[in-house]
């Protein structure tokens, strides 16, 4: 199988030592909310640009984005800081996805703190409760057309006409949904209503669709099983507005790397060349300007 180029718009490195980036999701007796106790298996090494670049050679990887991975850090610049240093040492990663909470009086300080670092691409939402439709929330959401910066919105079907709204009213900011809509059950009802979501989103033509994270809620999962979800985001959404990325190393408790992309190769075998280059490294290259 001939592999093309792949961006991987979905990493998380992380080095459990530093002394100032705390990593909430994989501390040792704290079970993640939906991955339990076994994401804790994370935290038995450290992931550094090295290791992701040495994991990846041979799928043909020539860049990636890193997505907040310091949750619980007390000041989300310091991630942002040692990513810099890990890309102007490896070239990894090309664009960085940093936590801010937007609903917070001072965000526009801290956005501008976050933007002194180059790759500096966007900002990873993950918010909690009714937040979308919140005035504090959406004053904030509003600075990132200013500092043209990618929201990535972890929101699931339940929500997907909050954020159409959200959209809608602030058409110049570039949205990513993150892993595929966070479908986090495998029935034939959730899918109907995952599916309708996804439908709902896709009509803000300012959002875009990165498929990723599937196997958190199908372990066993194989090129079969997710066809259906990733097929549907990219006949919802469009060719131009779909793209993948790896979820790594979280998505490791699930298969190897290679076996990730082998899928997402095999489910897209019959694309053509543009569409598929498209997908796999085009796309995520024009949104994080990388």
């Amino acid at each position: 199988m001939t592999k093309v180029d792949f961006v991987d718009t979905h990493i998380h490195l992380y080095d459990m030592q530093h002394p100032e980036l705390y990593y909430g999701h994989w501390q040792p007796g704290v079970p993640h909310p939906s991955l339990g106790d076994q994401i804790q298996k994370l935290a038995e090494r450290n992931y550094l640009a090295e290791d992701y670049i040495a994991e990846t050679r041979n799928a043909n990887v020539t860049k990636a984005v890193h997505v907040q991975a310091a949750i619980g850090t007390k000041d989300p610049v310091k991630e942002t800081e040692w990513l810099q240093e890990a890309a102007d040492r490896t070239g990894f990663p090309h664009g960085i996805v940093a936590y801010s909470d937007l609903s917070e009086p001072d965000a526009e300080a801290e956005l501008e703190r976050h933007c002194q670092y180059p790759n500096m691409r966007g900002i990873r939402d993950f918010s909690h409760g009714d937040y979308l439709v919140r005035s504090d929330f959406q004053r904030g959401f509003a600075l990132l057309d200013k500092f043209d910066l990618r929201p990535s919105m972890s929101v699931q079907w339940q929500d997907m006409e909050k954020l159409l709204a959200l959209a809608t009213k602030f058409p110049n900011i570039t949205i990513v949904v993150d892993h595929t809509g966070s479908p986090t059950e495998r029935t034939p009802e959730y899918f109907e209503k995952w599916k309708q979501g996804m439908v709902t989103v896709a009509q803000a033509d300012n959002i875009r669709c990165k498929i990723s994270g599937l196997g958190m809620a199908e372990p066993n999962w194989t090129a079969d099983s997710i066809r259906p979800y990733v097929l549907h985001c990219i006949e919802t959404f469009g060719i131009n507005r779909s793209f993948f990325g790896s979820n790594w190393p979280v998505d490791w408790l699930f298969s190897s790397y290679d076996t990730l992309v082998d899928a997402y190769h095999e489910i897209t075998v019959d694309f053509t060349e543009n569409e598929q280059a498209a997908l796999f490294s085009k796309n995520a290259e024009a949104i994080y300007n990388i």
